[in-house]
């Protein structure tokens, strides 16, 4: 069996952590590598703004406390970025948080399935 590799989508929040704790359960004791993405857009001063900046470094502490690499990647389309890094990455598994804009957000999770058909998603609700 391949071992895993678990690539977890993050927004700016802290309630992020429980999607990493689910990417981290997915690789314990598998030697799988795990990875936090979080995708701003360009030109969206983060450390500008106070409370983002502290939840992006809350993530980042918690991506180290579960074995995890963040990596904080800047475009101006999200869904591409993300395929992009998944399928270079050779990712096996995507989590992800359930959007709080059902259509939208429902609509980058189902673009992404179909575009990384090899790939499973767990989407956590919130």
């Amino acid at each position: 069996m391949d071992v895993p590799r678990v690539m977890v989508c993050v927004t700016r929040q802290k309630t992020c952590e429980r999607l990493i704790k689910v990417g981290q359960k997915l690789v314990n004791g598998t030697g799988g590598k795990l990875t936090v993405v979080h995708v701003t857009k360009v030109g969206v001063h983060v450390l500008g703004n106070p409370d983002e900046g502290e939840a992006l470094d809350y993530l980042f502490q918690k991506s180290k406390q579960a074995g995890a690499d963040m990596t904080v990647l800047r475009s101006e389309n999200v869904l591409n970025t993300l395929l992009d890094y998944a399928r270079k990455n050779d990712i096996t598994e995507i989590v992800m948080g359930e959007s709080p804009d059902p259509g939208r957000g429902d609509l980058v999770i189902q673009n992404m399935e179909y575009m990384l058909p090899g790939i499973k998603f767990d989407v956590i609700p919130s």
